[in-house]
């Protein structure tokens, strides 16, 4: 089984390579996880920056003292892969960016389209975003990633638009898509972008403005996924492709 894997805000071991591990991450290591002297774990910023470490003692219920030798740095996969995540129906969100995270997906840019039923305002929507950015952090942890996915601002159509202008290629999953994803030429390199509606599809004026952006429609297979399915599967599909899980 692979080490564990804690979140930290920096590496600043002591002189004798002694790194406490405290806080919320701390108790979990020592009273949910049990660890005890002689366990590996892994600590990381979640941001590519990680560290191979031993644990040597852990202190009362929250305190773990690991030896830390050095720290390395995973650099970002290429092709990038995005995905723009419609606004789903109660916690299916959280069931999206958890399962995309595990599966490998880059990014994920939350999207308020036309059709979505819930709609991120005001204080409602700082809380959902951080349950989407929590989330994602958690996901990371568990399947043992040192790059989390980044979880950007809600954003609006228009703003999704200038998103796919600037990939090296861009989708929007559609069940009318004539081109299936599984056969779309795919760059090996730069910025893979891809689109999922919301559970009342993408409406035509959508897709007209996404057009003009440069992305095409495409359908993921012959049966139709809800919002919170549809991009695990396609990242997935296209990790595979792209050589990403070689």
């Amino acid at each position: 089984m692979t080490a564990p894997v804690f979140v930290v805000d920096h590496f600043d071991a002591g002189d004798d390579g002694r790194y406490v591990l405290d806080g919320p991450e701390g108790r979990h290591a020592v009273s949910v996880k049990r660890l005890r002297a002689g366990e590996d774990v892994v600590l990381t910023d979640g941001a590519g920056r990680w560290a191979d470490c031993v644990v040597l003692d852990t202190e009362g219920k929250d305190r773990l003292i690991v030896k830390l030798d050095s720290v390395a740095e995973e650099p970002e996969e290429s092709p990038r892969i995005t995905v723009v995540q419609a606004l789903p129906k109660g916690d299916r969100g959280e069931l999206a960016v958890e399962t995309m995270t595990e599966t490998g997906v880059d990014a994920v840019v939350p999207w308020t389209a036309s059709r979505c039923i819930t709609q991120w305002k005001g204080d409602r929507g700082l809380k959902a975003l951080g349950k989407w950015r929590a989330t994602a952090r958690e996901a990371g942890k568990q399947s043992r990633r040192v790059r989390f996915p980044e979880v950007a601002e809600a954003a609006s159509t228009r703003q999704v638009a200038a998103l796919l202008a600037d990939a090296d290629f861009a989708a929007v999953l559609h069940e009318e898509g004539s081109e299936p994803l599984a056969t779309a030429p795919l760059p090996a390199s730069g910025h893979i972008l891809l689109v999922v509606g919301p559970e009342g599809g993408v409406s035509p004026e959508e897709l007209a403005v996404f057009a003009e952006a440069g992305a095409k429609p495409y359908r993921l297979g012959p049966s139709v996924l809800r919002t919170s399915t549809a991009g695990t599967a396609a990242t997935a599909l296209l990790l595979g492709r792209t050589g990403r899980w070689s």
